[in-house]
């Protein structure tokens, strides 16, 4: 039986393929639908390290990396380190916080079985690693964007209670910095994670579309990229309220303000008519 083991994690919202290709000297332009793979001698340089033939790193643009075959702690972590360098906003302390272990069988003997802890099939495909690799990645960030998410409904529900018990005071500043987290959860969401877009060899290798698509559905993939869509447009129309709220409220304080200062001229006119002010 053979079989490879995957360790997949989410630690940024974006990495430039391309800055960590150049200093690995692998002259490619990569897009965004395509992750860098480091194996061999390559990634020998960066862990000092002898790999064996199994062992890669896929990096993802939208910010995941999966090891497979990387049973040691310290190999995951020295790599982590080296992606530091090119992408400082990488929480080291945190890294562990988003993410998922997988495995592939391969048994001639057994059909085909897919769980959320192991795929196992009848024969080996050269597609197999990579397209695994890519639906962990994809979930894993999705796990990180459900839980900004999370904390984006938190801060808007102490906002409702501030509007039911009739304190509402919320800045531009702050409308405006919470509308921008909507927005960059939603850009994180399709952009960055790109559930909908399926790697190249699945459009030439039915075999590859077909495990691919059977993979997805069984993360859930779309149905938790079409529910993290509807939770934005929720969202948004919150916040919608919020600001007409604000800026009634804002308003209502500007006409008081202008009859306050009406009846004050009023009341000093009236004052000089009976002769108590000059």
């Amino acid at each position: 039986m053979k079989e490879l083991t995957f360790k997949a994690f989410a630690i940024a919202n974006e990495m430039d393929l391309n800055k960590i290709a150049t200093h690995c000297g692998i002259p490619k332009k990569f897009t965004w639908e395509e992750p860098l793979i480091l194996k061999g001698d390559t990634l020998k340089s960066i862990l000092h390290k002898d790999m064996d033939k199994s062992q890669q790193v896929l990096v993802f643009s939208f910010g995941s990396v999966v090891f497979i075959n990387h049973g040691h702690a310290d190999e995951i972590s020295a790599f982590l380190r080296f992606l530091h360098t090119f992408e400082p906003g990488i929480d080291l302390m945190n890294a562990h916080q988003y993410t998922d272990d997988y495995s592939l069988h391969t048994d001639k003997k057994a059909e085909f079985q897919l769980t959320d802890e192991y795929v196992v099939v009848s024969e080996y495909e050269s597609f197999y690693p990579e397209l695994i690799s890519t639906v962990l990645a994809k979930s894993v960030a999705l796990e990180k964007i459900e839980e900004q998410s999370g904390k984006i409904h938190d801060k808007l529900e102490l906002m409702i209670d501030r509007l039911e018990s009739g304190r509402l005071n919320i800045g531009n500043k702050e409308l405006a910095r919470t509308t921008a987290n909507i927005m960059r959860h939603e850009y994180n969401t399709i952009s960055y994670v790109m559930i909908l877009d399926k790697p190249d060899i699945t459009w030439t290798s039915s075999s590859a579309g077909e495990f691919y698509d059977r993979m997805m559905e069984f993360f859930e993939l779309s149905d938790r990229f079409t529910i993290l869509k509807s939770k934005s447009e929720v969202l948004y129309r919150i916040m919608e309220g919020f600001s007409t709220i604000s800026h009634s409220i804002r308003g209502l304080f500007v006409e008081w303000i202008i009859v306050i200062l009406i009846v004050i001229e009023v009341l000093l006119a009236i004052l000089q008519i009976a002769g108590l002010l000059p």
